[in-house]
This record gives C-alpha cells, sequence and structure tokens, in this order.
C-alpha cells in the first residue's frame, strides 16, 4: 500500500501453512526460464541505485498464459476512498501468501543469480534471500490509475529453503513488478512514474511504459522514490507484484 516513507509493516508468512494450500494452481513456467540473458539496466544515467529493469524476464506467451489465468481469480476492487494517508488507488486486485510460488519466481527464473551477481548485489540494501511471500496481481482497466505514492518497507518472516521447520527474519528493500501486458496487447497509458525530487513536475519525470514481460524493481522504503501509476486510457494493464527480501 502507498504511505508515507516511515510506515513499515510487519507481514509473517507462517511456516506451518503449506503452499498448496493457499495456492492458486499458477501456471507452470514454460518455456523453461530464463528464456534470454537478463541484464538489469537503469531508466536514467544517475538511477542505477534507485530503479532497475530486467526486460524479456518473462517471454509474451507466459505473459498471455498468465493474463488468461489470472481473469478466472476472483479479483477485488479496491474502495474509491482511500484510509487516511493513503494515495487513492482505483484498480482490481487479488492477493495470496504463497511461499512455493514466490520461492519458484526466485530461484527458476533466472533472478536470484541476476541480482546475487557481484556486479549488483550491493544495491539491495543487505544480503537478499528470496522474495515476499505476499504475492499481488493487479489488473488496470480504463480509467483506472494509482496515485502519487511511497511503497512502505515491510517486516516479512520467511521460511529457510532447505529447514522447512526454520524461519529467516527480513525486510523488504524493493518492489518488483512484473508486467503482463503492454500496447501489444490493447494497454495505452498506464505508465510508471517516478519523480526524483519528490515532487510531482513533468520536467522532471522518468516514465517507464508497460512492456510486456518486463520485471520493474524499485527500492522503497525509506528511500523510495515519489511514483505513480498512470491512468490507463484503453486495455487492460496486468501486474504481478512482489518484493525482494534481505535478512535483518
Amino acid at each position: 500500500m502507498g504511505k508515507d516513507k516511515s510506515s513499515k509493516k510487519t507481514q509473517s508468512s507462517n511456516p506451518s501453512t503449506t503452499a498448496a494450500a493457499r495456492s492458486p494452481g499458477w501456471p507452470p513456467f514454460k518455456p523453461p526460464l530464463p528464456v534470454v540473458q537478463l541484464y538489469p539496466e537503469a531508466p536514467s544515467e544517475g538511477l542505477e541505485d534507485k530503479i532497475i529493469l530486467l526486460r524479456n524476464f518473462w517471454p509474451k506467451s507466459l505473459c498471455r498464459d498468465y493474463v488468461n489465468f489470472l481473469k478466472t481469480l476472483p479479483l477485488t476492487t479496491t474502495p474509491g476512498r482511500p484510509k487516511r494517508g493513503e494515495a487513492v488507488r482505483v484498480n482490481d486486485r487479488f492477493q495470496v501468501d504463497d511461499n512455493h510460488f514466490a520461492e519458484k519466481l526466485w530461484l527458476e527464473t533466472g533472478l536470484k543469480d541476476t541480482l546475487l551477481d557481484e556486479s549488483y548485489k550491493h544495491l539491495w540494501g543487505g544480503d537478499a534471500v528470496g522474495l515476499n511471500p505476499n504475492i499481488r496481481v493487479y489488473r488496470y482497466s480504463k480509467g483506472q490509475y494509482f496515485d502519487c505514492h511511497y511503497d512502505d518497507s515491510n517486516l516479512v518472516t520467511l521460511q529457510h529453503p532447505e529447514e522447512p521447520s526454520n524461519t529467516i527474519n527480513t525486510k523488504t528493500t524493493w518492489t518488483l513488478l512484473l508486467y503482463l501486458t503492454s500496447v501489444a496487447e490493447g494497454c495505452t497509458g498506464g505508465e510508471t512514474v517516478f519523480y526524483p525530487r519528490d515532487r510531482k513536475s513533468p520536467k522532471e519525470e522518468i516514465a517507464i511504459a508497460p512492456e510486456t514481460g518486463l520485471l520493474l524493481l524499485h527500492k522503497h522504503g525509506d528511500d523510495c522514490l515519489l511514483h505513480e501509476g498512470r491512468e490507463v486510457t484503453a486495455g487492460e494493464k496486468w501486474i504481478i507484484r512482489t518484493d525482494l527480501c534481505v535478512k535483518r
């Protein structure tokens, strides 16, 4: 949820709850991932420590399979009036705690190897150990948007990948947004826009258009940039969101 920079929440993934009991039955990763070598890049010079893009993280065919699947989930429309301190957001969403799917995204997509490369692992704010099992699905239809906000850092308890009975105390440091649609699928508008000087200035904005298969990572918590999800003007913008977790 978008709030002020100082807000922190605690999310605990209960190790006694199996992924199978909560999983909606995600489609398999076909073809096997990654389909190309992943190269982290920044959208603008000087933002390498705040925004990272991984293009072709998922192939278009897998994105299409997931959109068809996500349409079958029980999406909930966000309230029209936000709580005090929250940004205005109008979209449809689905949320589930799924350790198994989070581990698959981390281990079976090339993401872990890419982010833990010596050239990049200093960016993450600590020892990156996995992804937040709190998986969120967002659909933005025509007229829907997410106003300017900051993303919180959260405290998350992860299952130990090799010792399921043990846990790892972590905090989230970067937001991960996986775009499943773009202009190619009829989605227009919906850019994710960052304001590096924490003020909404068109002259300073960094706008990233939805791109099918793109994984966008951006730093959150105390160092989060002010950002927004612009209104979708046609079609649907589909996103899967999780967060990078580091030991604490």
